[in-house]
C-alpha cells in the first residue's frame, strides 16, 4: 500500500456519489482557490469538472463531476493545479441507493468453524486492505494474515487446521486509517468482549423440549425480568445468584419456605418470561466483583451472550452453554422465553464494529452530515440499508435457530423501518408463526421518513402479528408516566373512564367501521409498569402519599387485574403483583442490586395479593373469550354495561364456543365506596370477588343486584 500519512493532508476530497467528488480547500491553502483538479490512480489521470463552488467560513467547497466512476476499494488521488495531492476518501457515497444495491451480499458472514478448517468472512467494501489477527488461547498474537477481497466487498480467509479455542479480530484499512475490531457476527467472545472466539457451536447444543403451539399471540402472558435481578436477592434461595444457571435453578424458596424465582413464576401461571438484554453489553466488568450494574441496553456484540451472567466469563463456551441451559430449563417447565433485542443503536458508534468495518454506512446522518440521535444514546442504526437489515435478520435467525427463543422484544422499534420489521415477521413465520414480536412503537426523531418508521402510527403497514407496547393503556389506567402527579382511572381519575373502556377492549375499534388505535388485539401489549420509569408503587408513593398502604395495594392489584382481563397481550413487570419498589428511582439502569433486585421476602409477605393475581391469570387462561385473536370477535361478543360512575362492567356474551362459560361479566370499582351493580337475570357463579379469584365459583349469586366492594374486581360467569 502507498505510504501516506493522513495527518499530512493539505486539503481533503470525498467520494460522495458514484461520480461526484467533493473537495475542501482550506483558505490557508492558496486562499482556497484552484482552477482545476485531476483524479489519479496508477496510469489513470482524468481531469474532473468543477460543477459548483461554495464559500464556507474557513474553506471553499468544490463539487466536482468525474468522467469515470472510481472503483470503491481502490486507492485514488486528487491533484490540484498547485501540485498538491490528497487521497480520495470514501464519503457519502456509502449512503446512496447505488452503493446499497451494488454491494449487497446475501451470503454467510462471520466465522465458520470445523476441525479441518475455519473460514472467516467480513463485509468491508470500502476497505483497501483487511487482515485477520489470530490470537492463541493465552491471547498472545499468533499472526496477522491478509484477507482476500471478493464480490460485493466481502473479504475471506480460510485457515486449514484446527483453531478451536483461538481468538481473532479484524484490522480494516479505510481512508488510510487502520482500525482493529471484533467481528460483528461473532457468536462467542472473550471476557468483556475484547476478542472474537473460535468455538464449535455443535459442542454447545443440548436437548430441546418441544412446546405445544399457541393458538394466538393473545394467549401469551408476559413476565419481564432481568437475569441478575431475578435471583440476586439474599432470600431468593438460589445458589448461583445473578447468573444464567441461577435463573434456571428449580425448587427454590425463601427462608420461610415460599417458592421463588423459576418455581414462583411457573406457579403464577404466566406463559412467557421476557429477559432484559442478555447479548454482550458494556457497563459491567465481567472480570470484576460485579458491584457495577447495568440493564444491558449498551450493546457490544449482538450474537454473543453477556459474560457477567456466567459462572466463568473467561471461557467462551461457558456463557453459551449456561444460557442454553436456562432456556431449555424454562421450556421443560412449560415456559417460553422472550429475548429483549436492541438493534436500534450501539453502545458507542465510533468504537463499534460496524463503524470500523464500513465507516458511515450502518448509521443514520442528518442533513448536515452529523450522526442522528433519535435513540437518545448518540446513534441510530440505519436498518433501512440492505446490509444493516441483513444483519438484523441474520441475528434474529441465529437466536431462533441456535438458542430456540420463543419471542423478541424490540427496544425502540419505532427507530427501525417497516420493511425490516415485516421481514423479521416473515422470517420467524418460517419457524413458528406464533414466535412473538413485540416492540416499543414510539415515533422518535430520526432521519427515516415518518411513513417508513415501525411506529404505532404506521401499525396498518406492519404485520398485525407485531405487537406494540400500549402507552395509551398504561397512561389511562395508571396516569402519565412523565407527569408523576397525574392520576389515571385506577388512581381515582374518572375523566379516564371512557378511555379505560377502550383500553379494556384491546384498543381496537369498538364497532365495525370505526377506527381504533390498533386493527387487531394482538397488536396491543397491555401494561401499567415495566423496567422503565417509576414502578406503579413508587408513583403512588408520590401522588397518593397520604393514602393508607393497604388501599394503595388494592389499587395496584386492580390495575394488574385490568391488564390481565383486557383484550390483547398482557405484560407484567416482575414483582408488580407484590408491589415492587425501586425506592423512588425512576431510571435504575445502573442503580445496583439494592434498587433493582426482586424482593422475594416482600413477595412472601404479600401472598394474599399474589394468590389473587394467580387466580385471575387462571381465569384468563381458562376461557378464550378473554383473549380473542380478532377484532371482529371483540366487536361481536364484548359489550359494556350501564353502571354507576366510576364502575366499569363488561359482558362477554354468547361465548360458549370459546370455553366452559356462556356468559361472563367483569366489573371494576376504583373508588373508595361500595357500588351496586344490576346484573342480567341468571344464576351467576362468582369466580372473583374482592378477596379471592379462581376458576371454580366461590358461590352462586341469584339476586338481581351485586355489591362491588371498593378498589376491587369481580368476575361472574353463567
Amino acid at each position: 500500500m502507498n505510504v501516506f500519512n493522513p495527518r499530512n493532508r493539505k486539503f481533503t476530497a470525498y467520494l460522495d456519489h458514484l461520480k461526484t467528488i467533493t473537495i475542501l480547500l482550506p483558505k490557508t491553502y492558496h486562499n482556497g482557490i484552484s482552477a482545476y483538479f485531476f483524479l489519479e490512480s496508477g496510469q489513470l489521470k482524468e481531469k474532473i469538472e468543477i460543477s459548483e463552488i461554495i464559500d464556507l467560513n474557513d474553506k471553499k467547497k468544490y463539487i466536482c463531476r468525474s468522467p469515470v466512476e472510481p472503483e470503491i476499494g481502490k486507492i485514488y488521488w486528487i491533484a490540484d493545479e498547485h501540485g498538491g495531492k490528497t487521497d480520495l476518501q470514501i464519503g457519502a457515497v456509502i449512503r446512496t441507493e447505488e452503493f446499497d444495491r451494488n454491494f449487497f451480499y446475501d451470503g454467510a458472514l462471520g466465522m465458520e468453524y470445523s476441525p479441518e478448517k475455519t473460514v472467516f468472512r467480513v463485509w468491508a467494501p470500502t476497505a483497501v486492505k483487511v487482515q485477520l489477527n489470530l490470537y492463541k488461547p493465552d491471547f498472545i498474537k499468533a499472526k496477522t494474515m491478509d484477507m482476500h477481497r471478493g464480490c460485493q466487498g466481502v473479504w475471506t480467509l480460510v485457515l486449514h487446521g484446527d483453531f478451536e479455542h483461538y481468538f481473532y479480530t479484524f484490522s480494516i484499512c479505510v481512508n488510510f486509517e487502520w482500525k482493529e475490531t471484533v467481528d460483528p457476527y461473532a457468536v462467542a467472545v472473550s471476557a468483556n468482549g475484547t476478542y472474537g472466539a473460535i468455538v464449535d457451536l455443535k459442542k454447545t447444543r443440548i436437548g430441546r423440549t418441544p412446546l405445544s403451539p399457541l393458538l394466538s399471540d393473545t394467549d401469551a402472558i408476559i413476565y419481564e425480568t432481568h437475569v441478575r435481578d431475578f435471583t440476586i436477592h439474599p432470600d431468593s434461595g438460589v445458589k448461583n445468584k445473578g447468573t444464567y444457571l441461577g435463573a434456571a435453578e428449580p425448587d427454590t424458596e425463601t427462608a420461610s419456605g415460599v417458592p421463588t424465582c423459576l418455581s414462583y413464576v411457573k406457579k403464577l401461571g404466566i406463559t412467557h418470561i421476557e429477559f432484559l438484554p442478555w447479548n454482550d453489553f458494556a457497563g459491567v466488568d465481567e472480570l470484576g466483583d460485579k458491584q457495577d450494574y447495568n440493564w444491558g441496553y449498551n450493546p457490544l456484540h449482538f450474537n454473543a451472550p453477556e459474560g457477567s451472567y456466567s459462572l466463568d466469563p473467561q471461557n467462551p463456551y461457558a456463557r453459551i452453554i449456561e444460557l442454553k441451559t436456562l432456556i431449555n430449563r424454562l421450556h421443560s417447565e412449560g415456559l417460553r422465553v422472550v429475548m429483549d433485542v436492541v438493534y436500534n443503536h450501539v453502545y458507542i458508534r465510533e468504537d463499534s464494529s460496524f463503524e470500523k468495518m464500513v465507516p458511515g454506512y450502518f448509521f443514520r446522518y442528518d442533513e448536515h452530515g452529523m450522526p442522528s440521535n433519535g435513540t437518545g444514546v448518540g446513534n441510530d442504526f440505519a436498518s433501512e440499508r440492505r446490509m444493516a437489515r441483513k444483519f438484523i435478520l441474520d441475528s434474529v435467525k441465529f437466536w431462533k435457530e441456535e438458542y430456540d427463543v420463543d419471542g423478541f422484544r424490540f427496544d425502540l422499534m419505532g427507530i427501525l423501518d417497516i420493511e425490516t420489521m415485516n421481514a423479521v415477521r416473515s422470517l420467524l413465520d418460517q419457524y413458528d408463526s406464533h414466535t412473538l414480536i413485540i416492540g416499543e412503537g414510539w415515533d422518535l426523531n430520526t432521519p427515516l421518513p415518518p411513513s417508513e418508521k415501525a411506529a404505532i402510527r404506521n401499525m396498518n403497514k406492519l404485520s398485525d402479528r407485531i405487537g406494540f407496547f400500549n402507552d395509551f393503556f398504561r397512561d389511562t389506567i395508571k396516569g402519565s408516566t412523565f407527569h408523576i402527579h397525574e392520576r389515571g382511572y385506577v388512581l381515582g381519575n374518572n375523566d379516564y373512564l371512557e378511555a379505560a373502556k377502550r383500553a379494556l377492549g384491546g384498543s381496537v375499534a369498538v364497532k365495525e367501521g370505526k377506527t381504533g388505535l390498533f386493527l387487531e388485539p394482538g397488536q396491543s401489549v397491555n401494561y401499567v409498569e415495566c423496567h422503565d420509569d417509576h414502578t406503579f408503587w413508587d408513583k403512588m408513593n408520590v401522588c397518593l402519599r397520604e393514602e393508607e398502604p393497604e388501599i394503595r395495594k388494592r389499587r395496584q392489584r386492580l390495575a394488574t387485574v385490568m391488564v390481565l382481563l383486557s383484550q390483547g397481550i398482557p405484560f407484567l413487570h416482575s414483582g408488580q403483583e407484590f408491589f415492587r419498589t425501586k425506592q423512588g428511582v425512576h431510571n435504575s439502569y445502573r442503580s445496583g442490586n439494592e434498587i433493582n433486585q426482586i424482593d422475594w421476602t416482600g413477595m412472601a409477605s404479600n401472598l394474599e395479593h399474589v394468590n389473587y393475581v394467580k387466580g385471575i391469570i387462571a381465569i384468563r387462561k381458562s376461557h378464550r373469550a378473554f383473549r380473542f385473536p380478532e377484532a371482529r370477535l371483540i366487536q361481536k361478543h364484548m359489550h359494556f354495561l350501564d353502571a354507576e360512575i366510576p364502575l366499569i362492567a363488561y359482558l362477554l356474551d354468547n361465548v360458549g364456543d370459546f370455553g366452559h362459560w356462556k356468559k361472563i361479566i367483569v366489573c371494576f370499582n376504583p373508588s373508595r365506596n361500595e357500588r351496586t351493580f344490576e346484573l342480567p337475570a341468571g344464576d351467576w357463579g362468582i369466580l372473583a370477588d374482592e378477596s379471592n379469584a379462581g376458576t371454580e365459583p366461590l358461590r352462586i349469586h341469584r339476586e338481581k343486584t351485586l355489591v362491588i366492594r371498593p378498589y376491587s374486581s369481580y368476575v361472574l360467569a353463567l
